[in-house]
């Protein structure tokens, strides 16, 4: 599961060679750029010692872009732009704390347009929009966009004369609302008639881009959902999809949900009832027809006349890079993230479900346990794992995923839950959690659990829940909170303390919290009154915490505060840490020994001896 777990992003095509990044974790987590060539030949492009990754927003997303076959991309060690040919590996920026992001090609003047944070000032960084010459003459780049807290998205169209923009201010998130601009380019390269085209507190406009005749097209959730529109507000959809969502929540630089394939049709990925589809629109008409209908789109996607190109996954088989015929919606795999073919009497397929909670409906997907090998007694009912995905402000997915089959295939039941808050059920339900983080999730978490429990699908007696970043926070809200539900835990580097996190988190999440929780420091005491780390007294269960100690998003002391808190209080408590690994884990290593560890915790906590060889973990008051 972990050697074999590569991740994929950031395709893309040029004259026929495919490009994408590719995540290895049995290279440290190192990202590869990686061609496919007509031909079918596939090489790396970033030589060992080169990690193709940017730290803008510390959450990254593209870091490359290629013009005549010379790749340009952002190395994550320095965070400088290197510029890769037959001549070798040489960086165009200078030496310093700049990071750069989601990178364009400006052919007619010869130098490439990014985003920018600038760590250099005092306090917080600075984001621009800058030019950078592709041959490394002006390392310092020129600054051509500045003004707002962040930017996203630049594109020219496809004479080179306009640039298009999104751009936001504190304490918005993009998917709160964004700005999309539009400005003239002059010969100098500067600038001029910059115009705001849509979009504002309320409106989150999402992956500005432009048809080969120069024609504006954009995402918008101005109606509650995010549709396809073309400027200055024309939808692209004839009868889209009800309950449809065309965008994502803007958490990467560089992804997309739309690509044009050719003048007339475009290819578009769209989310509804937490299922993702592939789609193909007839520009002109609007008219559309679902593609590859198993198929799952996830967050890249790009497109030819004859083909769309993604990274995509079925409930039964691995995330991979696929080329889908537009004509025929055959599939191609043109790179799979595991070799491994696994009997699909292993697996799990997920069951969407709705469930009551509180006031409102919420969503989840259910995993049964499932091995050929083994069978329950008659009587027995499953453990049940709980999980509380990140963001909060994303979604789970019901692509396969090894992690969840890890538990299934040794008899827990999974319940992945889309609380209020979540992405890919319309702004309303994604405003849920405004005010209301650490109620809504936590809330929704617990129905969950009560739910299966009345359905006869999960052990009252054995309840988990587990989570990581602000599923790591649901999860310590669930276990504090609501103390007669959960019998033990897994926080992976999760907040405990909101207050802490509201002064140690970077840039682009440190004014998350306004709209999650409400201002700081005027709603101080709400603060406090949400943050886990106060109330330890009320928890009653056990809990295994794991952390990155390079972790800039989630600092190593909210999981060590936890840590602390319930040994001191004598409940079972373990924690470990890992050096070399931030916000998400990516070494090989690293998320065996942390699943092996979490199985073990629970074999501990519940009793029972697992039947994998697993090494010892260090357990205080057990």
């Amino acid at each position: 599961m972990a050697s074999q777990g590569l991740r994929f992003g950031a395709v893309s095509v040029e004259h026929d060679d495919i490009y994408w990044i590719e995540g290895r974790p049995t290279e440290g987590g190192r990202n590869v750029l990686v061609r496919r060539s007509r031909e079918g030949a596939t090489i790396d492009l970033t030589p060992p010692g080169f990690n193709v990754r940017t730290r803008a927003h510390e959450y990254g997303g593209r870091a490359y872009a290629v013009h005549d076959g010379v790749v340009f991309f952002s190395n994550f060690e320095d965070q400088r732009l290197y510029r890769s040919d037959q001549a070798g590996v040489l960086p165009i920026t200078a030496e310093g704390k700049w990071f750069y992001a989601d990178p364009i090609v400006d052919v007619r003047r010869g130098r490439l347009i990014c985003v920018r944070e600038d760590h250099t000032v005092a306090g917080e960084a600075v984001t621009t929009l800058v030019a950078i010459p592709m041959d490394g003459s002006n390392p310092a780049g020129r600054v051509i966009a500045s003004g707002h807290d962040f930017y996203s998205t630049p594109r020219l169209s496809p004479d080179g004369t306009k640039l298009t923009w999104l751009a936001w201010r504190h304490p918005q998130m993009p998917w709160d609302g964004t700005e999309l601009w539009v400005a003239d380019v002059t010969p100098d390269g500067t600038l001029a008639d910059a115009r705001h085209v849509a979009g504002s507190e309320r409106e989150s406009v999402y992956q500005p881009g432009w048809s080969a005749d120069g024609e504006l097209c954009f995402v918008s959730d101005r109606d509650g959902w995010w549709k396809l529109y073309r400027a200055p507000g024309e939808p692209v959809l004839r009868n889209p999809p009800e309950a449809a969502e065309f965008g994502q929540p803007q958490w990467l630089f560089g992804t997309a949900s739309w690509a044009f394939a050719g003048p007339s049709r475009l290819v578009t990925a769209y989310t509804q009832g937490g299922r993702s589809h592939l789609a193909l629109v007839d520009a002109a008409t609007g008219r559309w027809r679902d593609l590859a209908p198993d198929l799952q789109p996830h967050d890249w996607l790009t497109a030819t006349p004859t083909h769309a190109i993604l990274v995509a996954g079925t409930s039964t088989s691995s995330d991979a890079v696929v080329r889908v015929a537009l004509d025929s919606g055959e599939v191609e795999v043109l790179r799979s993230a595991s070799t491994l073919q696994i009997d699909g009497s292993y697996i799990s397929v997920p069951q969407p479900i709705e469930f009551p909670s509180a006031d409102r409906i919420a969503h989840a997907f259910y995993y049964a346990p499932r091995n050929r090998e083994c069978e329950a007694p008659d009587a027995e009912r499953p453990p049940l794992i709980v999980i509380s995905h990140g963001g909060p402000t994303t979604a789970a997915t019901a692509t396969l995923d090894l992690k969840v089959q890890y538990w299934t295939s040794r008899g827990f039941a999974v319940v992945d839950v889309n609380y209020g808050g979540s992405s890919g059920y319309g702004r309303a339900y994604r405003e849920l959690l405004r005010g209301r983080w650490g109620i809504v999730d936590v809330e929704d978490a617990v129905h969950a659990a009560r739910f299966l429990v009345r359905e006869g699908k999960a052990d009252p007696d054995r309840l988990i829940i587990r989570g990581g970043s602000a599923g790591g926070y649901t999860t310590f809200a669930a276990l504090t909170f609501h103390p007669d539900v959960f019998k033990a835990g897994a926080g992976y580097y999760g907040v405990s303390d909101l207050e802490a996190l509201a002064h140690d988190t970077h840039k682009f999440e440190s004014r998350y919290l306004d709209s999650l929780i409400g201002p700081y420091p005027e709603m101080r005491e709400v603060y406090r009154q949400r943050s886990p780390i106060h109330f330890v007294d009320k928890l009653s269960c056990a809990l295994i915490l794991f952390q990155g100690l390079e972790d800039k998003v989630v600092p190593p002391n909210q999981s060590e505060m936890m840590a602390d808190a319930v040994r001191a209080k004598g409940l079972p408590v373990a924690y470990m840490t890992f050096e070399g690994e931030q916000h998400g884990f990516r070494k090989a290593e690293t998320i065996i020994r942390c699943l092996e560890a979490e199985l073990y915790f629970y074999g501990a906590v519940f009793g029972f001896a697992p039947a994998d060889r697993l090494a010892d973990v260090p357990i205080a008051n057990l």
